[in-house]
């Protein structure tokens, strides 16, 4: 099943950014110990930022524009909320999407990860 990992990202500080985007690919990883291949646009394109200029960098609609056709081509999205779900305008466009294609929509919830990862 082809998975597309949803999780926030935009923050002001730097730090925050990073701790996302390492949360992000633990998430990935253990999508893919399932068996799952995964796209995860902040795993994929965290590191390609730092390419970019500063005003592309929080530009939500450059980053739809990257992540949604991918979107479309998946089985299903998961979200992973880690501390900011609620409030990222990222997920909530990625699951509007996904709603509108009729593409089913997941729950991670953390506990579920994590004790997977401390226990292989």
């Amino acid at each position: 099943m082809i998975v597309y990992l949803a999780t926030p990202y935009s923050h002001p500080f730097a730090s925050a950014r990073e701790e996302r985007f390492r949360i992000s690919c633990q998430v990935a990883a253990w999508a893919m110990r399932q068996g799952h291949t995964v796209f995860c646009p902040i795993a994929h394109s965290h590191p390609i930022a730092a390419f970019l200029p500063d005003e592309l960098l929080l530009d939500h609609e450059f980053w739809m524009v990257q992540d949604l056709p991918l979107l479309r081509m998946a089985d299903e999205v998961w979200v992973y909320p880690n501390d900011a779900a609620d409030a990222s305008r990222g997920v909530a466009r990625e699951v509007k999407e996904a709603e509108k294609c009729g593409i089913p929509v997941r729950l991670i919830h953390p506990e579920e990860v994590f004790e997977s990862l401390a226990n292989p």
